[in-house]
Order: C-alpha cells, then sequence, then structure tokens
C-alpha cells in the first residue's frame, strides 16, 4: 500500500516521457490508479467525492484571477514592442561604457521579469534584440548567451512573477494544512503578497550578484565585453539619452504602480494585476502599437497561457487526491522522518528532488504536484512558507539553467545564429549557475532576507 504513492510518481515520469500533455498525464494517471483502487477496495468512492468540491475552489480563487491579468500584461508589453524600446534604448545609454551592454542586459531583464514574469517570452524577446547587437560590437559569446539566459528567468523570482502567484496560492493552503495537523484551529495565513514581498529583496541581491560578476569580467577582460564606439551610441546624430525617457520611465512607472500598490498595501495581487493589464493597454496606446491586430493576438495569447495554467491545476489536483487516497502524505512523512539531519535533511532532500524534476517538468506542474505533497509535511517541521517560496523559486531558476536540459537554454538556443555553438551557451551560464547556488546558500544562512521584509509591511 505505501508503495502505491510512489509508483504513481513514476508512471507520470514514463508517461510524460511519450510527449503527452501535461495536464492529461497526471490526470489520466490518476484516473487509472483511482479505478484500480476502486476495484481492489484500497479505498471508496466516497473519496473522490471531494473533486468536484477541488475544481469549483479552483474557479472561485481570488489569487488565480492575478494569473491572466499578469500574463495579459506581459504579452501586451511584448506585443506592443515597449519591451523591445527598452532594451535598444538603455543599450545605448550605457554601451558606450566597458561591459555596458552586459549591465544593460541586466537592467532591462530585471525590468522584464518584473513587467512580463513569463520565462520563456523573456528569454526569446532578450535573445532575438540583444544577442545579435553583443556579437556585433565583439562580446565573447559564451558572456552574451549566458547573461541573456540568466537574466531571462529572473522571471522566476522578480516580482510580480507568475510563478510566486502560483506558489503562494499553493503555499497558503499547505500552511493551512500543517496547522491543523499540528492541531492548531487559530490560523495563521501566508499570501501571495507576502511571497512578492519575500522575494523581493533576495530577487534584487541577485540581480546586484549579476551587475557585480559583469563589472568583473569587463575589468579584468576587456576583450570579452567591450565597449561601444560614442558614435554607435546616438540615433540620427542625437545622443539615446534623449529618447530614453520615453523609452524608460513608462514601463518603469507601471511597474512602481504594480508593486508600489501592493508593498503599500493599497491593492492585492489581484487588483494589481488588473493596474498592470490596463496600464500596459496604455503603453501600447501611447506608443501607437495598439490596433486589433496586437489586442487580438494578445488575446490569445493570454487565453492560450491561462487554459494551460489552470487545465494542469485541474489535473494536478485530480492526482493529489488519489495520491492522498492512497495515503500519499503518511508515506512521504514517514520517509522525512527517517531521513538524517531532521528538517535540514528533508529541506536539502526536496530542493533536490525540486531541481531535478526542473530538468523535465515546467515550474508550473511541481508548484501543483509536488509543493501540495512536500509543503505540509515541511511547513508542521517549522519552516517559514515564504523563506521555504523564495527558496523554491530561486531553485527553479537555477535548474532552469543547468546544462543539459535547462529550459532557458533551449529556449535560447532555438533564435541563436548558427555559428554559435551550443557548447558556448552552456559554458557561458556556468558562472551564473553558481551565481544561483551562492545565493541559495546564503537565503539559506540568512532567512531574514526573505522573511524580515513580509514582517515590517504586514506584521
Amino acid at each position: 500500500m505505501e508503495l502505491i504513492p510512489l509508483l504513481m510518481f513514476l508512471a507520470v515520469g514514463v508517461v510524460l516521457l511519450s510527449g503527452y500533455p501535461v495536464a492529461f498525464c497526471l490526470g489520466g494517471v490518476a484516473l487509472m490508479f483511482g479505478i484500480g483502487g476502486l476495484l481492489t477496495g484500497q479505498f471508496g468512492v466516497s473519496e473522490l467525492t471531494f473533486l468536484p468540491g477541488r475544481l469549483f475552489g479552483i474557479i472561485e480563487n481570488t489569487s488565480l484571477m492575478a494569473v491572466p491579468l499578469f500574463v495579459f500584461m506581459g504579452v501586451m508589453l511584448e506585443k506592443s514592442r515597449v519591451a523591445e524600446r527598452l532594451l535598444a534604448s538603455m543599450g545605448r545609454l550605457l554601451a558606450v561604457f566597458p561591459g555596458g551592454l552586459g549591465l544593460a542586459i541586466v537592467l532591462v531583464g530585471t525590468l522584464l521579469a518584473a513587467s512580463t514574469g513569463i520565462v520563456g517570452a523573456t528569454v526569446v524577446t532578450m535573445g532575438l534584440l540583444s544577442l545579435p547587437t553583443m556579437l556585433r560590437h565583439g562580446y565573447s559569446p559564451r558572456l552574451a548567451t549566458g547573461l541573456i539566459c540568466a537574466t531571462g528567468t529572473l522571471g522566476q523570482i522578480i516580482p510580480p512573477s507568475i510563478a510566486l502567484v502560483l506558489l503562494g496560492d499553493v503555499l497558503s493552503t499547505a500552511y493551512q494544512e500543517a496547522q491543523l495537523r499540528q492541531g492548531n484551529w487559530s490560523l495563521d495565513t501566508v499570501s501571495v503578497g507576502d511571497l512578492f514581498v519575500g522575494a523581493l529583496i533576495p530577487g534584487l541581491i541577485l540581480v546586484g550578484l549579476y551587475l557585480l560578476y559583469v563589472l568583473a569580467i569587463s575589468t579584468l577582460r576587456p576583450e570579452m565585453a567591450p565597449a561601444m564606439k560614442r558614435e554607435d551610441a546616438r540615433v540620427d546624430g542625437v545622443p539615446e539619452s534623449a529618447s530614453l525617457l520615453s523609452g524608460l520611465v513608462a514601463p518603469l512607472l507601471l511597474i512602481v504602480a504594480v508593486l508600489g500598490s501592493i508593498l503599500a498595501g493599497y491593492a492585492t495581487p489581484t487588483e494589481a494585476a488588473g493596474v498592470g493589464a490596463f496600464g500596459s493597454l496604455l503603453l501600447a496606446a501611447l506608443n501607437r502599437q495598439l490596433d486589433r491586430h496586437i489586442l487580438r493576438e494578445t488575446v490569445r495569447g493570454t487565453t492560450r497561457v491561462t487554459a494551460m495554467v489552470f487545465m494542469i491545476l485541474i489535473g494536478a489536483s485530480l492526482f493529489s487526491l488519489v495520491f492522498r487516497a492512497f495515503g500519499g502524505d503518511e508515506t512521504v512523512a514517514h520517509l522525512f522522518d527517517a531521513l538524517p539531519g531532521g528538517t535540514v535533511g528533508a529541506i536539502l532532500v526536496v530542493m533536490l528532488i525540486v531541481f531535478l524534476l526542473g530538468f523535465i517538468l515546467d515550474f508550473m506542474e511541481i508548484t501543483f504536484v509536488v509543493v501540495p505533497i512536500v509543503g505540509p509535511v515541511l511547513l508542521a517541521m517549522g519552516v517559514d512558507p515564504v523563506w521555504l517560496g523564495v527558496m523554491i523559486a530561486l531553485n527553479l531558476q537555477t535548474s532552469f539553467l543547468t546544462p543539459p536540459f535547462g529550459f532557458a537554454l533551449f529556449y535560447l538556443r532555438g533564435v541563436t545564429p548558427p555559428e554559435v555553438p551550443t557548447a558556448h551557451i552552456y559554458k557561458g551560464v556556468i558562472p551564473f549557475i553558481l551565481i544561483q547556488l551562492l545565493m541559495l546558500g546564503i537565503l539559506a544562512l540568512f532567512p531574514q532576507l526573505a522573511t524580515w521584509l513580509p514582517g515590517v509591511l504586514y506584521g
């Protein structure tokens, strides 16, 4: 009986290798094991009667309403070429300094992460727009590709992030389950806003480490990151700094409006997402890039991503229900109790599993399948939910960068010129993987980096 939950995980892994959609893999495997459990008497029909309630809970979940709004905001900024103008303006402004293009990539990647939160879109956009320019001006292909991959994944950790929205919702439920298991009926809560605020300081520290690395490379090995000629940083003889205001200030104001309203407590993440979606429409209109075609493509892209998210969530809910009907949560708890090192050992094992699963699963599948299973057990051990959520987001970001299976590497490979071999991309991300591991270590040693600001703002 205790082996059945483990067999469910193994079966999902095998089915996923067939290339079938993840949502249907999760739901199909759960139904097969559920029917088997009913036929063999392992559990009753009553165990499955909770499914309609779970599905209705997904539909009426106000936190998840932020997902289509943030997706709309990101897709609109991409389709209306606001992100392209931002990258071009800042790139020309900083490119006259050694390593200036690299610094611009990091800064623009941070702003795009805060405005889109979609890793694949950010990596592809920055790859198409900045990689040819960096190569043309003598940047090392390894540094250029590694920098684009790394900054493109910042959407995992820089709020407002879709990954943090989903993680926050799942951890909120897991935290309540953990307290109920401990017999605590006066429940503390953790929200998506808590996770946004908790990820802010670690995310900015990570950006700072990226900037320090670029500065170090441009100083120690200037041939890898040369400066542009000043005449190349002008458009029709006019310094690009003159047009930077139109390219930078408007997106920056939008980000400040979204994040600022959350940090100040004026709006929930869902309400702030509505502000962001409306603001992206205004930016597109001000840039004269809002027409029927762009609006249609934005709505289609938003619908496609949103439908994928909720289908995966439905499949994961069915999988989780059958998993627990077979006693999977008790199996996980027993496994963690048997691990050496107590809570620290359990956290290390979970982080290793999440890291390895990041090679084959997207963050949504890991968030909806793995976190609801291991989250309540870890939180019952006394782990802080905000710290755990930020650690998982950083861990997944590292996994998406790691060769040979990192998602960001495949996204960039699809838009990289043929003369840049895949080996250069793999070698280029290694320093940034080390920076990621350093950041994980810093956050593990100093959890206050994630927990202090939410405590100050929200108590």
